[in-house]
This record gives structure tokens, sequence and C-alpha cells, in this order.
């Protein structure tokens, strides 16, 4: 199974608080929590327990994503990424994969942006060159330009959260042909008594068509 948002949203974070914050990093659950729960540079904006994350980091520790880092004499439980490790990816990828996990699609002049603290890019095109090559790895994927867009958008594609295609246009609604001169439409179906739903309308008609029966078998000196 691929990772949920929860851990795409926990790895990102280890990433962005490695590069942001290193005398803080490696992460304490109760540090690593209230980076998931950010309401700036996040989207969406989530509220996470420290349960929540707990799961997450069991789940990543699995898939070789992440390790608890505090010793034997530590106070609290400390927590740092192995994706370098796990996936091969040199600084400049693992900024960019760390800004698409906490942010969702971006386009190469967004990301430029919010990825400074991360890893300097020179400029846009050295951006672009570093998803080029997260694209031949399958790490990346490229967007279609919306309407008015000048730009293409990029998401990752390790795990949920990443953009959804979008959904193909349906069958246009078919326009009723108009009815022949002196032929009456056909009247709607009659509406269900208040309060019946479909099972007791069948019970009821099969008791009606029950009771039917036996009055014709009387009738016929049958019964």
């Amino acid at each position: 199974m691929e990772p949920d948002a929860v851990e795409i949203r926990v790895v990102g974070c280890l990433i962005e608080k490695q590069r942001t914050t290193p005398d803080a990093y490696p992460l304490s659950l109760n540090a690593l929590r209230l980076a998931c729960n950010q309401s700036t540079n996040r989207d969406p904006v989530v509220d996470y327990d420290e349960q929540t994350v707990s799961d997450a980091l069991r789940r990543l520790a699995l898939r070789g994503w992440t390790r608890l880092a505090s010793g034997a004499g530590s106070r609290a439980r400390k927590y740092r990424h192995l994706l370098p490790e796990a996936l091969g990816v040199d600084d400049a990828e693992i900024a960019l994969l760390g800004v698409l996990m906490l942010r969702g699609a971006q386009t190469p002049g967004e990301l430029k942006q919010r990825s400074e603290r991360l890893h300097p890019f020179a400029d846009l095109a050295a951006v672009e060159e570093t998803l080029e090559r997260l694209i031949e790895r399958e790490l990346v994927v490229r967007h279609e330009r919306r309407p008015g867009q000048k730009e293409e958008r990029y998401s990752q594609t390790l795990g949920a959260g990443e953009e959804a295609p979008a959904a193909a246009p349906g069958p246009a609604a078919a326009t009723p042909e108009p009815s022949a001169p002196g032929v009456a439409d056909p009247a709607p179906p009659a509406a269900e008594p208040d309060g019946e739903d479909r099972l007791d309308r069948i019970e009821r008609e099969l008791a009606e068509l029950r009771a039917q029966v036996t009055a014709l078998r009387e009738a016929l000196g049958d019964a």
C-alpha cells in the first residue's frame, strides 16, 4: 500500500525541519505534531493528535523512511527521516519533494520560492532540471496546464495527497423527443406513500396479490 496523507505530511515535515531548524532536529513526537498542524506553508491545514502521528511514524519505519533517533538516555523519543537513503535522491531533489509533500501540486516558480530555505536553487532552470530528473524516476508527475495558467504544475507520486486528474466530461443529457400529435406523454410513475420504503411497498403489493388470488379461488370453488 502506498503512504497515506498522514505519512506524507509527517515525512514532509521531517524534511522541512531538518533544513530550516537543524538545531531542533531530530524532532520529538510533540514537535512533529506541531509541525504537521502548522497553519503556514501547509495545504491542507490539518489537526492531528499525537496518536495519529505516532501511528504514521510506525508505518513509515516499516517502509524504511524514518527511524527513532534518540539515544538510551534521552528524555524524549526523537525521529528522523531516511529518504535520501531510501530513494537515492540528492539535496535538490529531496527539497522539492518535501515542498510538494507539504503544499500539493505547484508550478516551478512556486517551488523555487517555497524551497529557498531548504535548498538554494540558482534559477528557475535549475528547478525545472531537478523536476525532470524526478519525473524520469517516476517520483514526480507533470500536470497539464489549466485554463489561464502560464506554467505547468507538478506533484509528487510517493503517496496520497497528489492532485487527481481532471474528470472527463460526461455524456450530454439526451433531449426528449416531442410526442407525436394526439399521443399523450407517458404519466410519471406514481410516488410511493409517505414514509413507505421500497421493501414495504413490495410486501404490501404481495399481500394484496395473495388476497386477490384467494378471492379468485373461492369464486371458482377451489378454496
